[in-house]
């Protein structure tokens, strides 16, 4: 499996994961999340594990580059908010908002990842 070079700053986190997800390899996107982190979907559902994996392999599929755009980092001791803008080609967008958390190793990794933000219905 190759590896990806993750990040010590959690303001760099979103574009650790962009790369991640522009290289087409769902294995490297994984590697920017803590394994029992989560990701909320569209419907407001959480997945974790294989779930995580699919619901990141849907949008890769597109074939499209995703773009970021952090709107704010807010970090306290070893965990970090991020809202994120974020755009999958020029029709799928939104506004994440995720938490990461400073591993032992100094690198940061998503706990929570949900990418339509606000904008989920509540579940």
């Amino acid at each position: 499996m190759t590896s990806l070079r993750l990040t010590t700053d959690a303001r760099q986190h979103p574009f650790v994961f962009a790369n991640a997800f522009n290289s087409g390899d769902g294995d490297l996107v994984e590697q920017v999340y803590e394994p029992d982190a989560l990701f909320v979907r569209r419907d407001g559902t959480t997945v974790s594990g294989a779930g995580r994996r699919r619901a990141n392999d849907e949008f890769q599929r597109l074939g499209l580059p995703i773009t970021v755009r952090p709107r704010r980092v807010e970090v306290a001791g070893d965990l970090a908010l991020l809202i994120v803008d974020w755009t999958v080609g020029e029709d799928i967008g939104g506004t994440a908002t995720d938490v990461a958390r400073r591993g032992a190793d100094g690198c940061w990794r998503y706990v929570i990842d949900n990418p339509f933000g606000v904008s989920v219905p509540a579940g």
